[in-house]
């Protein structure tokens, strides 16, 4: 069964000495697993690939997933076949027992993860999906007729749920380009280096194109001749990266959220919950968007019709709320916009004249968050009517809205963004998944939102807990500690004002006095409601803190700042140097920030405590043209 391919790697021996492994199913786990030790660089010398410690890590939680099939119940097969082989090399004198046993250590510990592996949707190529749909149905993966019977009766199988098929193409791409390079890898360094126990690739092998042979060993364990036939008849069943033009969109997308974020790890809020509609393909939708794009792109038309992609964007990262035309082409034209205001969500009017209009001047004001002039708004209609136009073009294709000066996604434009920006790996959760997240990882995330969704998203993860004392003390402990020591701690503190106050338990708050962090935040929010609170359980800590939250706020811009330091300092033990200190110990960047702004020099010893997070955010509504 091993064919041409990775022919020494010792299998006839190795199940000739196992013969409780010689069932068909422990046969291709040891086929696969000792092949794919041997592409990876085992030491053949004993007649069998020798396993390390990080060699059966790799093979069962990467490797194994990406280019085998096996059913639920063959699983056990293959750290089956890793234990019976480091007996199998004990024996030819290749390990000792210690190390044999820190290598039977390291399988039991990978099996969790690579059981988790071989069930995760998301690891499927379309081999390994169309080998679990032939293999459920009967069909014997090792006759190739059989094979191709199956794929001609079953034409236009639907992805799993949970996927589309721009993942599993994804995946199969990223699993072929893998394969290809540790067979590319194997052959030269046993050119350079033959192994005694022959060549696992012969020159003739080579010859005919390492993605011909790859396409042959993924055969052998997944199903005979299926890479063949999906990609000569049955091609149209595993299209390739060009059956998908929305993904050169999703990779303008992964870019915007690199040049805010940094990583596209750091998660974007969660839209808000909205019916879907079944009849309305998401690929197709991300499609027509997609050549929306490209062609506004390609095009010298509007003076915003470039920047179409960063709207998309720019719209989902606010957490999918409506924005204002005014405003963004504000932004673009450089004006100053209040901070406070840059993202916050718009009012969409019932109805509104088509033709677009800049707001009145009162309104225009109250959207920047200053006083604007006739003559600034005379000279900003033009670039907004350019803004206006980009959109109603964008809004074309049923994803983008525009109503008066409010535009933003339609349902079914958060559902195509969403895809697309998963489609390239960029963290875009959604409302399920955010509401499943512990309060550290959601803090954490919310930290970087605009206030209307980092509000919105907090409220839904209390709610998905009924609003539990349990859960409102998560929350609580998790303000004061997540970023701790860096320069979020104060934004993720912050974050305690977008929390409903009267809905917190009084059990939670009580609970909260004795935090270091939250407690004057916690004892505050008891005395506004009327009810009974120990002040003295509130540690010194925790009331410095609140006092630098609040100079913070109250001395910006303020030339009396030094005045409302000394005023917050009466009563305080040891006057005002004791509590600069106790500010400092508890957030060295904010209290050097405000501080250093009111002339005060932070204790040395206090100062840059930790180390800032380097999240890059730079607003994506200023983009220099």
């Amino acid at each position: 069964m091993a064919g041409t391919l990775l022919s020494n790697t010792g299998l006839d021996a190795f199940l000739d000495g196992t013969p409780e492994l010689r069932d068909p199913p422990s046969a291709r786990a040891a086929d696969a697993v000792l092949g794919l030790l041997a592409l990876r660089g085992a030491d053949r010398r004993s007649g069998l690939p020798e396993p390390t410690v990080e060699l059966v890590r790799h093979v069962l939680v990467k490797d194994v997933p990406a280019f085998v099939y096996a059913t639920p119940e063959e699983l056990a097969a293959y750290p089956a076949v890793l234990v019976a082989l480091t007996e199998r090399v004990r024996e030819a004198g290749r390990l000792n027992g210690k190390r044999q046993a820190r290598i039977v250590a390291a399988i039991e510990e990978a099996v969790p993860d690579f059981e988790r592996a071989m069930k995760d949707p998301a690891n499927l190529t379309w081999q390994r999906w169309y080998a679990s749909l032939l293999r459920a149905d009967g069909t014997d993966p090792a006759d190739p007729s059989a094979v191709r019977a199956w794929l001609a009766a079953h034409d236009g199988v639907r992805p799993p749920d949970g996927l589309r098929s721009a993942d599993l193409m994804n995946r199969s791409e990223l699993a072929d380009m893998v394969l290809a390079e540790a067979l590319t890898s194997a052959y030269v360094r046993e050119a350079e280096a033959p192994s005694s126990a022959g060549p696992l690739l012969s020159d003739h092998d080579v010859s005919h194109g390492v993605s011909r042979a790859a396409g042959e060993l993924v055969d052998r364990w997944t199903a005979e001749g299926l890479s063949g036939a999906l990609a000569g008849p049955y091609a149209h069943l595993a299209p390739g990266p060009d059956a998908f033009p929305h993904l050169v969109l999703a990779d303008t997308l992964l870019d915007e959220h690199l040049n805010y974020y940094g990583d596209s790890t750091v998660p974007l809020p969660p839209p808000p919950v909205e019916a879907r509609d079944p009849q309305r393909s998401v690929e197709a939708g991300a499609d027509l968007l997609a050549a929306a794009v490209e062609e506004m792109k390609s095009e010298s038309g509007g003076l915003f019709d470039g920047e179409a992609a960063h709207l998309l964007y720019a719209l989902y990262q606010r957490g999918s709320s409506a924005e204002s035309v005014a405003r963004r082409a504000a932004e673009f034209e450089d004006w100053p916009v209040d901070p406070r205001l840059e993202d916050a969500p718009v009012l969409v009017p019932a109805e509104a004249p088509e033709e677009y209009r800049v707001p009145p001047l009162a309104e225009l004001s109250r959207l920047v968050g200053r006083d604007v002039t006739e003559e600034e708004r005379t000279r900003l209609e033009p670039p907004a009517r350019a803004m206006a136009d980009t959109v109603d073009r964008l809004a074309g294709t049923g994803m983008v809205f525009r109503t008066g000066d409010a535009f933003g996604l339609t349902p079914w434009g958060v559902e195509v963004l969403h895809y697309l920006l998963r489609a390239r790996g960029v963290a875009a959760p959604d409302a399920a998944e955010a509401a499943d997240w512990d309060a550290e990882t959601v803090l954490a995330a919310a930290e970087g939102w605009s206030a209307s969704a980092a509000t919105r998203v907090l409220a839904e993860w209390l709610h998905a807990r009924a609003n539990t004392v349990a859960a409102w003390s998560q929350l609580l402990a998790a303000l004061g500690t997540v970023n701790a020591g860096t320069y979020e701690a104060a934004g993720t503190r912050a974050l305690f004002g977008f929390l409903d106050p009267a809905a917190a338990p009084v059990e939670a708050l009580c609970g909260a006095l004795d935090d270091p962090v939250m407690g004057a935040y916690a004892y505050g929010v008891l005395r506004a409601r009327g009810e009974p609170a120990d002040e003295s359980r509130v540690p010194l800590s925790a009331r410095a803190v609140l006092i630098l939250d609040r100079l913070s706020r109250r001395t910006a811009g303020r030339p009396d700042g030094r005045a409302v330091l000394d005023s917050a300092a009466e009563g305080w033990p040891g006057g005002a140097e004791a509590l600069i200190n106790e500010m400092a110990a508890a957030d060295p960047y904010r209290a050097e920030r405000t501080l250093g702004g009111l002339g005060i020099t932070v204790p040395e010893a206090r100062k840059r405590k930790g180390k800032a997070r380097a999240r890059r955010r730079s607003r994506p509504g200023r983009r220099a043209r």
